[in-house]
């Protein structure tokens, strides 16, 4: 006896019908039916009366209905008291969670208002935020990077573009290629960064560059600022004074993803993935 069996004779007994007893509880007929044989096999007791115009209950059947309810209630607080002392972490990048504003931590904290939300963020150096490392539970991030034993969904791609400094005589061009840049100076990526991730924002290119070692996004705005440096960011993003961001026209776009790890998909797992994938936070590809 476990608490499904419960769930599908309480439906029956309150619906004194199997027909609408499936519909209500989403399933059909035939597995229910066999459902409450089981159950009343392993009870050792009929419950339920059966005729042409539905069921009625045993005696056995009364008394079971009346401790079905009782520990479904119980069932149902216990899981609510477990949601309640729940704690999310969720893993950030760069600029990825305030791509969304505050509209998808309105629409979590409405579906999940007593789970404990924390934020971690990562630098360059991970692009997984600590997902891999079992820091975060989910992360807000830019791919690609390694995604073994990761599932991840696109909440949108945005075209890259140069970060260079307003006096910089490519300032003023309506876009650039990438063979354009090839022999400027470009921000480096830590060693130990993730293969992947570091190859994509060296230019799409596995040759190394000469350039300050950047951790964070402000770090790498600041290396263009002072240095002269080249960077790279997604287009339509704020930039302090004095820089400027010039389209890449051969520079694959930035895909901003939710990610988690695919053997830990837990249900506040898929149900921050679900709202962020399907609330329209992040607006279209």
């Amino acid at each position: 006896m476990d608490l499904r069996s419960l769930r599908y004779f309480v439906a029956v007994a309150e619906e004194r019908h199997f027909g609408r007893a499936a519909v209500r509880l989403h399933m059909t007929q035939p597995p229910l039916s066999r459902a409450i044989k089981q159950l009343e096999t392993d009870l050792g007791a009929v419950l339920l009366r059966r005729s042409s115009t539905g069921v009625t209950l045993t005696p056995a059947g009364n008394a079971l209905y009346d401790e079905a309810r009782t520990l479904l209630e119980q069932a149902e607080q216990a899981r609510a008291r477990v949601a309640g002392a729940a704690t999310l972490t969720i893993g950030t990048l760069a600029d990825s969670a305030e791509q969304a504003g505050s509209r998808l931590a309105a629409a979590f904290r409405l579906r999940h208002p007593d789970v404990d939300v924390r934020i971690r963020e990562g630098d360059f150096t991970d692009p997984t935020t600590g997902l891999r490392a079992g820091l975060v539970d989910v992360a807000l991030t830019r791919a690609p990077f390694d995604d073994t034993g990761i599932s991840a969904y696109e909440l949108r791609a945005d075209p890259v573009g140069a970060v260079l400094r307003s006096d910089d005589p490519l300032a003023a061009r309506s876009d650039l290629r990438l063979a354009e840049l090839a022999d400027r100076r470009w921000f480096r990526l830590p060693e130990g960064s993730d293969p992947r991730w570091r190859a994509y924002w060296n230019g799409a290119s596995d040759e190394p560059r000469d350039g300050p070692v950047v951790r964070t996004a402000h770090e790498c705005l600041q290396a263009v600022l002072w240095n002269g440096s080249i960077g790279l960011a997604p287009l339509g993003h704020a930039l302090p004074e004095g820089l400027t961001c010039v389209p890449l026209t051969d520079m694959p776009p930035s895909r901003l993803v939710v990610a988690w790890n695919s053997a830990n998909a837990g249900p506040l797992i898929r149900s921050f993935t679900a709202i962020a994938a399907g609330g329209g936070f992040f607006g279209g590809a």
